[in-house]
């Protein structure tokens, strides 16, 4: 039995961030992880995806401007795309992020781990030895989230990309169809089509639509004009390979779809069913509840008295985001030394031990062309909170540092300003490159700005942002 004060189960980047707070507070850290240590983010999410976007977003973006268009007229390079992924992903090859762990103080065992009681963790190692290790303060899991295959007749059998092998592929299929219009299913649409694939995209409900109603229209209407063909209100229904090799999907309409490959992207499942939650009567496969400071909810539970099983990043739930769940786990890091030292936990809102931004200033970038860019609220979610509110829109492309930017530029902005307070708890834009205009919002949520205050935050001419001051211009000043 080996002992430390805190053992951390998952190595993606939400577990090395509560590794790194915990070993910085002085506590001792074990991290445990059965594949590569950086985890979905790194090798086949976050930076693998943006890395093939990137190219088709710069071409584009060059294609835009007059003098610059003449210049750009063939097209991408994809072996010489995947290339660049593949450095970006090392190849696959986690040497350097085990290093880091080790160059922090932060003991790495790779393995899976799984929990045989209060403070305890099993981890069996690729050539089945097995090391019994004892918390002192917590256990933490941080072992994200999968891809959900739903249970359609054939569709296993066809053998369907996830965002994985989307992210990963070495070649590119001439055909490609996409079910779901979430995130995943959005940015490969737009990435794979930047290729010169023929995609077909293939959704329940309208593109993104967690988002407000014009960021599916701007999408999808990109995507058509780009050759895409998008499929709305439709599902799966069967799916099989002929002969050829060609998976054939015949949609609740009856319609067909054939394409070489198909990727489905429908949503995410935590990855817990095989961790030994239920030794410490939790259920296997379930989402983890938890506190404002990622400690595990018990339910009453005697074995989990105590508070030491915390939960952060994909598997809580909370935000299905990387850049989420890095800020819950320097939270849970945090509190994990606090409450060892016996020194005061502020979880109260905005406490720094609590993750309240998970509930009022979640930041999301989604990578299509064009780009989305959301912060806190939408109209529909102030409605359903019955927030007395007011929604603000404005038409980037009116905005003259947009003109600058790209000919014929096209984009929208909208803030819901809450009108009790007089500040803004939500804003979404779309348009070329709005993901760098995303923080300025962000800060004004969390700071809570009064509308008044933001008059003085004078945006430089002529940049996009200066959409600050036409938002600020249809809300009209407040009087003295």
């Amino acid at each position: 039995m080996q002992t430390y004060d805190v053992i951390v189960i998952g190595a993606g980047p939400v577990g090395e961030n509560v590794a790194d707070r915990a070993q910085a507070g002085g506590l001792s850290v074990v991290v445990v992880e059965s594949e590569l240590v950086g985890g979905e983010c790194s090798y086949w999410a976050c930076m693998p995806s943006k890395a093939i976007l990137r190219p088709g977003a710069a071409r584009s973006a060059a294609q835009r401007v007059a003098g610059a268009a003449e210049a750009v007229t063939g097209e991408l390079d994809v072996e010489a795309v995947l290339k660049r992924r593949d450095s970006f992903v090392h190849d696959w090859d986690d040497s350097s992020q085990v290093e880091w762990l080790d160059g922090i103080g932060v003991d790495f065992l790779r393995g899976h781990g799984r929990i045989t009681g209060p403070r305890r963790v099993s981890v069996t190692a690729p050539d089945g030895a097995v090391t019994e290790l004892e918390a002192n303060q917590a256990v933490v899991v941080s072992t994200g989230s999968a891809a959900v295959l739903p249970d359609i007749p054939g569709l296993a059998d066809v053998e369907p990309w996830t965002s994985r092998e989307a992210t990963g592929a070495s070649t590119i299929p001439r055909r490609l169809a996409v079910l779901g219009g979430g995130v995943v299913g959005s940015e490969m649409a737009t990435a794979y089509l930047s290729f010169g694939t023929e995609v077909t995209l293939i959704s329940r409900t309208s593109l993104l639509g967690r988002m407000e109603p014009f960021v599916s229209d701007a999408v999808v209407a990109s995507l058509r004009e780009g050759g895409a063909t998008v499929m709305l209100g439709r599902s799966l229904a069967h799916a099989e390979r002929n002969e050829a090799g060609e998976v054939v999907l015949t949609l609740d309409d009856d319609s067909v779809v054939v394409a070489d490959e198909v990727l489905v992207a429908i949503g995410r499942r935590p990855r817990t069913e095989d961790l030994g939650l239920e030794t410490v009567g939790l259920k296997p496969g379930s989402w983890l509840e938890v506190d404002e400071t990622l400690r595990v909810q018990s339910g009453g539970h005697p074995l989990l008295d105590g508070g030491w099983l915390y939960a952060t990043g994909d598997v809580n739930h909370r935000a299905l985001l990387t850049h989420q769940g890095k800020y819950q786990a320097r939270a849970a890091g945090d509190v994990i030394v606090a409450r060892a030292k016996s020194d005061t936990v502020h979880s109260g809102e905005w406490g720094m031990h609590a993750a309240t931004a998970d509930h009022k200033a979640v930041t999301q970038v989604t990578f299509t062309d064009p780009e989305v860019a959301s912060v806190g609220i939408t109209a529909a979610e102030a409605e359903e909170a019955g927030l007395n509110h007011r929604v603000l829109d404005y038409d980037l492309a009116s905005v003259a540092g947009s003109s600058l930017h790209a000919d014929g530029y096209a984009g929208h902005v909208r803030a819901i300003v809450d009108e009790d307070r007089q500040v803004i708890v939500g804003m979404t834009l779309v348009g070329q490159d709005v993901g760098e205009m995303l923080q300025s919002a962000t800060i004004a949520i969390v700071g809570e700005v009064p509308m008044e205050r933001l008059w003085h935050a004078v945006p430089a001419y002529p940049t996009i942002s200066e959409f600050w001051l036409r938002l600020l211009e249809t809300y009209g000043r407040p009087q003295a």
